[in-house]
């Protein structure tokens, strides 16, 4: 076994990897890229909660109340309420469309 690959298989410690990876780590997920168990993957991160840790301490959201087993995102649950809202909003104006014909066609206030 080479002395590359006796490296490779060593465990990591959370002071081997820099503030640089750990940042670019949770730029990725808090931008919606990967999650932050695709992440561990991906870099191959052994700590099963080490992204997660990194994101509550390095990260701009709420990492506070995230399950272990989540395959959404702040970032994901941001634009997911943002499309609701923008439904809501249509829904609402479907609604006042219909108020404001009501009241020509009967001749009545039904706005509060």
């Amino acid at each position: 076994m080479g002395q590359e690959q006796k490296v490779q298989n060593e465990r990591r410690t959370q002071k081997d990897y820099s503030l640089a990876f750990k940042l670019q780590v949770v730029n990725e997920v808090e931008k919606g890229f990967v999650t932050y168990i695709q992440a561990q993957k991906k870099y191959g991160i052994q700590g099963k909660s080490t992204v997660l840790m990194w994101l509550r301490k390095h990260g701009t959201l709420n990492w506070g109340e995230i399950p272990m087993n989540t395959k959404n995102t702040p970032y994901k649950e941001i634009k997911e309420l943002k499309k609701r809202i923008e439904r809501l909003e249509a829904e609402k104006e479907v609604l006042n469309i219909a108020i404001d014909t009501a009241d020509e066609m009967f001749g009545m206030n039904y706005r509060f």
